[in-house]
């Protein structure tokens, strides 16, 4: 067990010694300033915008930044639906897998557009290896949206009074090239070397020690699974996810993916300090995180160490802790670990299933993923905190008797309402959709088929479907039965306004304050960077959070803690 720990304490560390040094070249790549891989990459994105016809120099006010964004969205949108719907016929099908139904084909093209990654298909017998594909493509393009928004904010905040706001097609380019392109190569090097397979070829079969025969699927496997960690997408290749030995083969790998998981969402926070040369404001903002961070991890760390009571309570030997949908590679710690990075982050992969995690356990999955705000997805992590910021320097604003102001800038009515409407976007979606779905199943015995475990882990299993895809998360308590209409078109709603809006809503108040009049700071300026700022902002997520989802929480994984004792 101790050694367990070790690992743990190690992958953390060692994401943050990235961490910081990748956030300060990410910031460098943003300012236009000099890189190492200038040489290589210049020439390829010339390329690109000479083809295109795209002024990478023309600047942007945040209205056109975000029209360029929803515009190239819905392309990758439909060609995903056609390549989905049409892949029986297309190549690269070895296999012989069918097309997707158009319901299921809106779901998940929309899902890797968002950067969610739900997935109600298993990858080995409902996608060709161009469906891989295409789908690998746009966990690139999700990631690097995510990005060139962030940069966008940061471009924002910097300038004193100003409507041009760099180039998104440019800060959206040099995101995949400098940054999550290079990345990929080098993990996909160490995925190939400890045996994650790489090629095209169909089914393999080989003949067990039962003597039974056994079809393997195969595919792009090393190509695939960096950038499903690194850009917080976590869409798995086959249906297990990082539990699937082809794709998580032993524990170094677990490490691996680990960290590449973690790396992006730390430097993104530390390249915002860098950037604005503000590292104090980036300090604190790591601290909150991580402070939240750690205040799930670990009770999820003890508790799937310790075990289910009631096995005990048989006479089983319960010294493994909680293993029922894990592996024994990697064990209950590093298990219990993971399913709280991937939902803090919003990567949403899994290497053990969660459905089968203890109810506290599934309790604060569930929070990682409706407070949104913990480091978070490739960029839209630091966009959902700052919205916390805002709604922050308002409260403190009142406490104080202050007109609220941030870097320089009064925040006024306008910037809490769109603040505001985006905080209660998210539990809105998240309640309702559950409430719909819970009515459904009450008053319609059939939909009952949907839950394979019924009461309140059944509507854990609901709640857990809409949490994760309003959180751009993908991961799921997959004893729901959940590749349907009602399920595929909801979730699919849910994610479109979940992924757009949250990143619409903070560059617009990040547009609106650039354009106001500079206000330099004085004796009575509240300052954002101490711990007390950031103490007020840990209060108001916190508050938001058990305002809007104690209650569902009460019907579900608190009510079945209690049950199991």
């Amino acid at each position: 067990m101790n050694s367990e720990i070790s690992g743990i304490l190690f992958m953390f560390a060692a994401s943050l010694a990235i961490g910081i040094p990748l956030g300060k070249y990410i910031a460098r790549v943003y300012a236009g300033e000099k890189t190492l891989l200038d040489p290589v990459m210049n020439p390829v994105e010339k390329l690109f915008f000479r083809i295109s016809g795209i002024n990478a120099g023309k600047e942007m006010n945040w209205k056109q930044h975000m029209v360029a964004m929803l515009m190239i969205n819905m392309i990758w949108f439909l060609l995903g639906m056609f390549v989905l719907m049409n892949q029986s016929w297309l190549p690269l099908n070895p296999d012989g897998n069918p097309n997707m139904s158009s319901d299921l084909a809106f779901n998940t093209s929309i899902s890797f557009v968002v950067n969610c990654n739900l997935q109600h298909y298993s990858g080995e017998t409902g996608l060709s290896y161009l469906g891989q594909l295409f789908l690998m493509f746009l966990q690139f393009v999700s990631a690097a949206t995510g990005m060139a928004a962030a940069a966008i904010l940061f471009v924002a905040l910097k300038e004193k009074t100003t409507t041009q706001l760099g180039n998104f097609y440019n800060f959206f380019l040099k995101s995949i090239t400098r940054v999550l392109l290079p990345l990929s190569m080098i993990i996909a090097v160490i995925f190939l070397l400890n045996g994650m397979p790489m090629g095209f070829e169909a089914k393999d079969s080989f003949t067990s020690l039962q003597g039974d025969t056994v079809q393997v699927s195969r595919g792009p496997v090393a190509a695939f699974v960096p950038i499903k960690h690194l850009g917080t997408n976590g869409g798995g290749f086959f249906g297990a996810n990082s539990a699937h030995p082809l794709e998580n083969p032993n524990y170094f790998t677990n490490i691996v993916e680990m960290i590449a998981q973690l790396i992006i969402p730390f430097a993104m926070i530390f390249a915002f300090g860098f950037y604005l040369r503000k590292r104090k404001l980036s300090r604190m903002i790591f601290a909150v995180m991580t402070i939240g961070f750690l205040l799930l991890a670990i009770p999820n760390i003890i508790m799937e160490v310790k075990g289910n009571p009631a096995i005990a309570a048989m006479g089983i030997d319960n010294s493994l802790g909680a293993m029922e949908g894990k592996e024994v590679r990697f064990g209950a710690a590093a298990s219990g670990f993971w399913s709280i990075v991937t939902t803090v982050i919003s990567t949403g992969s899994v290497n053990a299933m969660h459905d089968s995690t203890m109810p506290l356990s599934g309790m604060n999955e569930l929070l990682a993923m409706m407070i949104n705000a913990f480091y978070g997805g490739c960029g839209v992590g630091l966009l959902n905190f700052f919205i916390f910021i805002i709604l922050a320097v308002f409260i403190s604003g009142l406490m104080v008797g202050r007109t609220p102001e941030f870097m320089g800038k009064k925040v006024e009515a306008r910037e809490i309402k769109i603040a505001m409407i985006i905080a209660l976007l998210h539990p809105l979606l998240i309640l309702a959709g559950t409430a719909l779905s819970s009515y459904l199943v009450v008053n319609n015995p059939a939909n009952a088929a949907w839950l394979n475990n019924p009461g309140h882990h059944g509507f854990s299993e609901m709640l857990y479907e809409y949490t994760s895809s309003a959180a751009n998360n993908g991961s799921g308590f997959e004893g729901l039965g959940d590749n349907n209409l009602w399920w595929n078109i909801s979730t699919g709603f849910v994610l479109i306004l979940s992924r757009f809006l949250p990143i619409i809503g903070p560059v617009a108040i990040a547009g609106l304050l650039a354009q106001k009049k500079y206000i330099p700071a004085s004796a009575g300026t509240l300052k954002t960077d101490t711990s007390t700022f950031g103490i007020m902002i840990f209060a108001v997520i916190v508050l938001i959070t058990a305002l809007a989802f104690f209650p569902a929480l009460a019907l579900g994984p608190i009510a079945e803690y209690f049950n199991l004792r």
